[in-house]
């Protein structure tokens, strides 16, 4: 049996689970109905345990992850003339395509009006569960709580006290940053390190794809709980919103990005041909930093990034870089809002917006992504925080698009830099993908890729 499954490609297996997923979700909401008062059924708790263990297995790999990349990268880098050039064009590059998405998100706002004649009541107490992001926070959150940027949370469920530890990204990026520098500094005397550090990496990657083999498990899981949870009429009266965020979505991924491409040489149907595995686990997992090592592997093995580059602006990016979560969202959402309650908007408000939208994401680094996000545009402006509690209703399904299309730009400005700068590997780019998705080094091996003289399963995550 198992041998068989091995046999069909990965991205059939992905295909087959997708539809699975659906399947088993629409049936999961056909044994019973579903809301705060009705207990689950047998298989919604089965779909939701299968998805939540997915990602929790991702998330689990992601801190040693960062730390030894980042690590290793900066190490890298030290023989290379150009490092702090490569910083300063990602980070360019990273606003460049944030101003572009916010200004469609804006445009659309203001065309389709979908915050005219709604008629969903908004709901203030789900707001006022919702911290909001600030630039105060951002700048205390720059500085680590401790040497793993671990943070704990405890609360109280009847009585009964329970504990919550979760890392900080942001946090753990600085602490990587400073290890890199101060190896990079003692020179010689930390080679031992490095190398223990870069063995420890590889171990880490080979687990994370033992993890990525479960992708297609885990997207049955994922979408089925989506669709049992929250089925296809959540939409409901804020069905114009979504579709403006949707339209939004595939202007940047599917317009924007191939000009950019353009632009810079790059072949467009080769780009979304090599970022298809990210994308289907960005859209299914709604989570950049779970997408993050897929991301990586994609810029690095289908892109031709240079693995030194790639392990530097794939976590930053995926902290950082969110043209769907941080750009387009806050954009409209802001719009929408001001539309429902009545708030005129003058061009300064407008100005507020984009620049929050663009340079926002660093305050939301490490947290809760659009929906701080959101707090932090819509208290900049002004407008009412309730908003907040009324776009929270359709928040899983606009998280989906949102997501695929952070990954998808995560990826794409390293190819673009690594481009300019004359270091992609053209001939990598340009390589025909296998059937799992990936451009495989040994055509005979398809779905192997050597990597520093290993052979690693190459998989799609979806």
């Amino acid at each position: 049996m198992l041998r068989a499954l091995r046999r069909v490609p990965f991205a059939v297996q992905v295909l087959i689970a997708l539809v699975l997923g659906v399947a088993l979700g629409a049936l999961a909401r056909s044994i019973g109905p579903t809301g705060e008062d009705v207990d689950p059924n047998w298989l919604g708790v089965t779909l939701d345990t299968i998805g939540s263990t997915f990602v929790t297995l991702l998330m689990t790999i992601v801190p040693p992850l960062i730390l030894l990349a980042v690590v290793s990268s900066i190490a890298s880098l030290r023989n290379v003339t150009n490092a702090a050039r490569l910083a300063g064009q990602t980070l360019l590059w990273f606003c460049v395509t944030a101003l572009i998405a916010v200004a469609i998100g804006m445009t659309l706002g203001l065309s389709i009006r979908p915050g005219s004649g709604a008629t969903v009541s908004a709901d203030p107490d789900a707001a006022n569960n919702i911290s909001e992001g600030s630039w105060l926070a951002f700048l205390d959150g720059l500085v680590p709580a401790n040497f793993l940027g671990l943070q704990s949370e405890v609360t109280d469920d009847g009585g009964a006290l329970s504990g919550e530890l979760s890392f900080n990204a942001l946090q753990l990026i600085v602490i990587a940053i400073a290890i890199g520098v101060a190896a990079v500094k003692v020179g010689d005397r930390a080679e031992p390190f490095l190398a223990f550090t870069r063995s420890a990496l590889d171990i880490v990657l080979k687990v994370l794809w033992w993890i990525i083999r479960l992708a297609p498990l885990g997207t049955v899981g994922l979408l089925g709980n989506a669709v049992y949870s929250h089925g296809w009429t959540t939409i409901g009266a804020l069905g114009r919103f979504t579709l403006t965020i949707y339209i939004g979505l595939v202007l940047v991924l599917f317009v924007v990005y191939p000009v950019l491409l353009r632009l810079n040489g790059l072949g467009v149907g080769k780009y979304f041909t090599g970022i298809w595995p990210a994308v289907q686990l960005g859209f299914v997992s709604r989570s950049s930093m779970g997408t993050m090592p897929v991301t990586q592997r994609v810029a690095e093995t289908n892109f031709g990034v240079p693995r030194h580059y790639a392990s530097f602006a794939v976590p930053l990016g995926a902290t950082t870089k969110m043209d769907g979560c941080a750009a387009i969202y806050p954009a409209v959402a802001a719009i929408f809002v001001a539309q429902f309650f009545g708030v005129d908007l003058a061009m300064v408000d407008y100005l507020l917006i984009a620049f929050v939208s663009v340079i926002g994401s660093a305050a939301t680094a490490g947290t809760t992504g659009a929906t701080v996000m959101l707090t932090l545009t819509l208290s900049t402006v002004g407008l009412p925080l309730e908003g907040v509690g009324l776009l929270l209703a359709v928040d899983p399904i606009l998280d989906m698009g949102r997501t695929a299309v952070n990954v998808a730009g995560q990826a794409l400005v390293p190819a673009i830099v690594a481009k300019r700068e004359g270091i992609l590997d053209i001939e990598r780019y340009r390589a025909p993908r296998g059937l799992d998705g990936f451009v495989s080094t040994d055509p005979g091996e398809s779905g192997t890729e050597a990597r520093d003289g290993q052979e690693e399963p190459v998989s799609t995550a979806s």
